[in-house]
């Protein structure tokens, strides 16, 4: 993970250009493309979900559980929204929650497991959670699934209307929504890494008995980033129920967790920001491949393969590499 504490200028200056080139650039250019729009509104959302994988990876864990959490969350908005009328806006950070407990739950006793067996037993979880939808269609209507979902309403306070209601068939509103959500995770999970508990964060990832020997509560801190990173994944996953108005044991499955972890690998464990770069270059390579019809998934999967054997270390640390190289040189 990055040391990004001694020089928090650089990340704050990346974040504020993403910004920029996300909330104006983008808007300028295709406002009028609703294809474009709903590809950038996908992939800010994926970036934020794969934001909570890179935080157990800096604990030295691969998460495959990430999509079940995630479909935890779209039914959770579903099923309060469809059923109790409660509104979209509460329902966000309530998936979320739930996805963290239930993280927390199903994390006290698995975290302990290292390696490849605690990558099968998340890959486990998240097939457990789409057989679970399936088991018990009284509440979650089995595979039929939860539809015609109500677009998002008004957000008010004090009868300051805040958020207008999202008009059907209005990408922008949605497109804006995964922008903020991107941006809010995207600075969480920075102030996450600079703190002192991401330094602790770190310790377990390089040294978990050395961690012991200091004192640290090894156990509790795990515990705490796996139910972070489950409830980046509720909150995508609600984001998602309400984009498409449905919800299917099958919207999360998991080829979406390796996914969110591959991003994680072409972007830059080193980094933060990686998930995002990672996305972005990744589904910008698949749209730029819809051409070729069959073959596609097939060139792509080379792609991401070819990318991870030659750049093990990802996207940005080969451009860290590069300016680090060019600046030696400069200053010679």
């Amino acid at each position: 993970m990055p040391q990004s504490a001694a020089s928090p200028l650089k990340p704050l200056g990346l974040g504020l250009l993403v910004a920029i080139a996300y909330f104006i650039g983008v808007p300028l250019l295709f406002g009028g493309n609703g294809y474009v729009l709903n590809v950038t509104t996908t992939m800010a959302v994926v970036s934020f979900i794969s934001f909570g994988v890179w935080l157990t990876f800096a604990i030295g864990r691969i998460n495959l559980a990430q999509a079940g959490f995630a479909l935890i969350g779209s039914y959770v908005t579903a099923i309060l929204v469809s059923r109790f009328g409660v509104s979209f806006w509460l329902c966000l950070p309530l998936s979320g929650l739930v996805a963290a407990i239930i993280g927390g739950l199903i994390g006290w006793p698995v975290l302990r497991l290292k390696g490849v067996y605690f990558a099968m037993i998340t890959l486990c979880i998240t097939e457990a959670c789409r057989l679970t939808a399936l088991s018990f269609p009284a509440v979650t209507r089995g595979a039929q699934g939860i539809v015609d979902l109500p677009l998002p309403g008004e957000l008010s306070l004090f009868g300051l209307t805040l958020i207008p209601a999202f008009e059907k068939g209005a990408r922008l509103p949605f497109f804006y929504l995964a922008g903020s959500l991107l941006m809010l995770g995207l600075w969480f999970m920075w102030l996450l890494d600079t703190s002192r508990v991401g330094a602790v964060f770190r310790s377990l990832r390089q040294n978990e008995d050395l961690a012991v020997s200091l004192g640290i509560n090894i156990a509790k801190y795990r515990v705490v980033a796996f139910m972070v990173s489950c409830f980046y994944a509720g909150v995508g996953g609600a984001f998602f129920a309400a984009l498409q108005q449905n919800v299917y044991p099958t919207s999360f499955q998991v080829i979406d967790s390796v996914y969110f972890m591959v991003y994680c690998f072409v972007g830059g464990l080193e980094f933060v920001i990686g998930p995002l770069v990672g996305a972005l270059v990744m589904m910008v390579s698949f749209e730029l491949l819809h051409e070729l019809q069959r073959y596609q998934t097939v060139i792509f999967s080379g792609l991401m393969i070819l990318c991870i054997l030659l750049m093990p270390n990802g996207i940005l640390s080969v451009l860290k590499a590069r300016a680090a190289r060019a600046k030696e040189a400069s200053d010679a």
